[in-house]
């Protein structure tokens, strides 16, 4: 069992990444019909990411006989002001989670809850991976910048493999 503080952060967290999947669903859909194939299935690769990291946390903390809350979720913007802004606020986005992440880790060393400091660990490093991606996206589209976009679009998945180690 670890203390309310920690619980209610997250909770807190079990949102943030259900609205993190929600968002990306909404990009990827964005994407979708604006003809960028590529870039549609990176975003839900995404949405299913952080699905994932979702699930987690609900599993961690039913485990530690707290009790998960399965909260709504924000309704996420329909429309996106291009690729290059779309990718800038999928970076603002992580650097939030980011933030959020930490300010977890810091409040389980305040209550001495070791078990979920160590925990949250694998989420501290998946964070690193998920801001590097997506720098190594917005360094290939301003590369491109506005031309050359197809290939980019065509490429993008093989550039997720590469990160992955696949």
């Amino acid at each position: 069992m670890f203390k309310k503080s920690v619980e209610d952060l997250l909770n807190r967290q079990v949102e943030r990444e259900g609205n993190s999947a929600v968002l990306y669903l909404s990009m990827a859909s964005w994407a979708e019909t604006n003809s960028y194939a590529g870039i549609a299935e990176w975003l839900y690769a995404q949405a299913e990411e952080e699905k994932m990291h979702m699930l987690k946390v609900i599993r961690y903390i039913n485990e530690r006989d707290g009790k998960a809350v399965i909260p709504s979720f924000d309704k996420p913007p329909a429309d996106f002001d291009g690729l290059k802004t779309l990718f800038d606020q999928v970076l603002d986005h992580e650097k939030f989670i980011t933030g959020s992440i930490n300010e977890i880790v810091a409040e389980t060393i305040k209550e001495n809850d070791f078990s979920t400091h160590n925990w949250l660990q694998w989420f501290v490093s998946e964070q690193v991976e998920e801001e590097s991606s997506v720098h190594a996206v917005i360094d290939r589209l301003n590369l491109v910048g506005d031309h050359n976009l197809y290939i980019f679009d065509r490429d993008i998945m093989s550039m997720r493999e590469e990160e992955n180690g696949e």
